[in-house]
């Protein structure tokens, strides 16, 4: 097989399993985690204790405001987490955010990660998975521009030339065409906030508990801050089931 069509197979895998990276990235990062808490390894990148965690917190919100921003001017069928079986674009996306950098989603998810591969305290491993999600979301977008480019042809191949694939650009930006639309965040991106704070307080749970003390259950900052955006997705989850969200080709 030449080696377009390879990356476009293991890109069209990549896409359809992409759900599965999150597990890869929490499961190692844990482990590197609890290793580091456990034999109690000071080194350069771990003196920042609690001050650091807001920083890691930082950085994933950052990713998400991307994602919100991006979501929300988007039309119907085109960005979001409505692609479960294969690629999908209605209208190709050129305005706002797009006009900056063509994959603004994955830029998102590469900050809402970033922060809690950050959370490990542990240099090596932040800049490991900083190589991993290159090298997989390299596919994956190899995969998606494919697609986009045999559907949509020289109208791609124009917008492409003058906005970078992953690190933004302002010097093209143009208004988005569509207006922000609070509906379609809360029902596309009603996981992302809950997802942030149950990933912090499973790594302060989980670093409680390998610490050598007796462990002592802490109603702290990151237990509340999970309990409230849980409560939040499961209304949101109410609202999207009884269609109180929905837009017209949003």
């Amino acid at each position: 097989m030449a080696l377009q069509e390879e990356l476009k197979t293991q890109g069209d895998f990549l896409f359809k399993n992409r759900s599965y990276l999150p597990l890869i990235i929490l499961g190692i990062g844990l482990s590197v985690y609890i290793y580091t808490e456990y034999y109690e390894i000071e080194t350069p990148e771990t003196w920042l204790s609690e001050s650091f965690e807001y920083i890691c917190l930082g950085v994933s919100l950052l990713g998400l405001a991307i994602r919100i921003f991006t979501v929300g001017h988007t039309p119907k069928n085109t960005s979001g987490r409505n692609t479960k079986g294969g690629q999908l674009a209605d209208e190709l996306n050129t305005t706002g955010i797009y006009s900056v950098v063509r994959h603004p989603l994955y830029l998102g998810n590469f900050f809402m990660w970033l922060g809690v591969a950050m959370l490990t305290e542990n240099a090596w491993f932040t800049v490991a998975f900083i190589f991993f999600y290159a090298f997989y979301y390299e596919r994956i977008m190899y995969a998606e521009e494919n697609f986009l480019r045999n559907k949509f042809g020289q109208t791609y191949l124009d917008w492409a030339e003058n906005v970078p694939a992953f690190i933004p650009s302002l010097k093209n930006y143009t208004k988005p065409k569509y207006a922000f639309s609070i509906k379609k965040v809360l029902k596309k991106e009603k996981n992302g906030l809950c997802a942030i704070f149950l990933l912090f307080w499973i790594f302060d749970l989980v670093g409680d508990l390998v610490e050598k003390e007796p462990f002592e259950f802490e109603t702290e900052f990151w237990f509340y801050g999970a309990i409230i955006t849980t409560l939040i997705y499961l209304i949101l989850k109410v609202l999207k089931k009884r269609k109180l969200l929905d837009e017209t080709n949003r």
